[in-house]
């Protein structure tokens, strides 16, 4: 593959993964903007607050194709840099992450970076999957998961392989990662981030205070 092929393939793949998968889904289904709930992410944890489990699992599905696919098909092609399969991957993250089709707004790209190492390594990902499970088993926090996870997948991905481009790649996703993950930071910080499965807390209803009259007064008629 050419220079100018390779460039164009990159171009493509931050396009494809720019696709605001959770914004359409939303608007396409219920008729909302999914930023105008929850988190004002659109990502799946969103829409599946949203939204509901069906929706949130197909919003992850596809932002994980996002990632996949261009990787996948990068990694395919005869002769070509081992550079490309993680450049289209990056620039399919990127696209997620800061999107023109959303003014340089994105989700977190949890489930796009997941796809990408897919492409790279499926036993990484299978790991780094396990562990995201692992933890919001525990913990019920899908953003400290979604941390944890993505920190163990790039230290495994780093073990299985050593060369630069891979090694670049693992701590840039980790990065990325942990970065857009900031608000929940504050938010977990200040015990205010949701749980998995919690249900929102009700207003504690006060019944007003009944006075009796005073002895030896009679009460207003």
């Amino acid at each position: 593959m050419s220079l100018l092929h390779s460039v164009v393939f990159v171009l493509v793949s931050y396009l494809f993964g720019a696709l605001p998968i959770g914004l359409l889904v939303g608007r396409m289904v219920k008729g909302i903007d999914v930023r105008d709930y929850g988190s004002g992410n659109i990502g799946a944890s969103n829409v599946w607050r949203t939204m509901g489990p069906l929706w949130g699992v197909a919003v992850f599905l596809f932002d994980f194709c996002k990632g996949y696919f261009p990787t996948h098909l990068a990694g395919r092609v005869h002769d070509v840099s081992l550079w490309l399969p993680i450049l289209a991957g990056l620039a399919a993250i990127l696209g997620h992450n800061f999107s023109p089709f959303l003014r340089f707004k994105g989700g977190k790209g949890v489930a796009t970076s997941l796809g990408v190492v897919y492409g790279l390594s499926p036993l990484a990902a299978a790991v780094g999957f396990a562990v995201w499970g692992l933890c919001l088993l525990i913990t019920r926090y899908i953003s400290i998961s979604s941390m944890i996870a993505a920190v163990v997948t790039s230290l495994v991905l780093i073990g299985f392989n050593r060369d630069l481009p891979h090694v670049l790649f693992a701590l840039l996703v980790a990065f990325f990662v942990l970065i857009k993950h900031r608000p929940n930071m504050v938010r977990l910080k200040a015990g205010t981030e949701p749980k998995v499965g919690r249900p929102k807390a009700t207003p504690e209803v006060k019944t007003p205070e009944v006075k009796t009259p005073a002895e030896g007064t009679a009460p207003d008629e």
